[in-house]
């Protein structure tokens, strides 16, 4: 079938989440979805296995390739095994937490998007998880219209035609040289160790030096979904993450800069 074809599935159907009896799936008896062929391999981090097969079925749906760990370790040696493209990464899990196993992820080198699953609608959760290094996060209950939409938002940013470098093959900003062919950072030479959503974040803010760009904008444009309240502090920890690795001085940054009632601005 071709890519981006009409086909009936039953993936925009499937509400994903918990209730007070446990997981549910809910499907109408008639719709119609758009479809995208899709071959890349997402690992699921899911320990209750109704919640786990539901989503492994809607995305097999998709044409993803789907693989599946119950627990922290076995999602460790699927990362090494398999290589997924993205990780659904659930917080709960039952012998190390999602916490866990993102930051070993992040601290052995593993750059592919992470999208954490929490039953919990908490700010600290959400913080703790970007802190750690992760790219996106879906409170549950979910619809699974807006975990695709964001899982595909983050494939695109990561490896499809958003990720491609701009005419100019790299920006340099003092001792700071952005690579964007080679999708590499370094600072005074020495090579930054940024994830994949920092470096598009620093792409798109440093190509439009002295642009201010509203934390509304830079989801939009870094992360591919529509703005909410929620998503400010998203911004705000990947601009926190990218200052502490990219400027002499994070709490007096040169380059990326906030800019008041506005949002952030990288000053040329």
């Amino acid at each position: 079938m071709p890519r981006g074809a009409i086909k009936p599935s039953l993936a925009w159907a499937l509400d994903i989440g918990e209730s007070s009896s446990g997981p549910r799936l809910v499907v109408p008896h008639v719709f119609m979805e758009f479809r995208m062929t899709l071959s890349e391999r997402i690992l699921i981090v899911e320990d209750d296995p109704a919640v786990a097969r539901g989503l492994a079925y809607a995305l097999a749906s998709e044409g993803f390739a789907v693989e599946r760990a119950a627990d922290g370790r076995t999602a460790l040696r699927l990362v090494d095994e398999r290589a997924p493209a993205l990780i659904l990464l659930d917080i709960r899990l039952p012998d190390v937490s999602g916490f866990d196993v993102c930051r070993q992820l992040r601290s052995a080198g593993k750059r592919q998007p992470i999208l954490m699953l929490t039953a919990r609608d908490e700010e600290m959760d959400k913080v703790l998880g970007l802190e750690l290094g992760a790219d996106d996060y879906v409170v549950k209950p979910y619809a699974l219209r807006e975990l695709l939409s964001r899982i595909r938002a983050l494939l695109r940013r990561a490896y499809g035609e958003l990720a491609q470098p701009a005419a100019s093959t790299a920006l340099q900003f003092g001792e700071l040289l952005i690579d964007l062919e080679r999708l590499l950072v370094t600072r005074a030479g020495q090579p930054l160790d940024l994830t994949p959503t920092e470096f598009r974040l620093l792409r798109h803010l440093a190509s439009s030096p002295n642009r201010p760009y509203s934390r509304a904008a830079l989801i939009e444009a870094v992360w591919g979904y529509s703005s909410d309240i929620e998503n400010d502090r998203t911004v705000d920890v990947h601009v926190r993450h990218l200052r502490q690795k990219i400027e002499e001085d994070p709490a007096d940054p040169r380059w990326l800069v906030t800019v008041r009632s506005v949002g952030y601005m990288w000053q040329s």
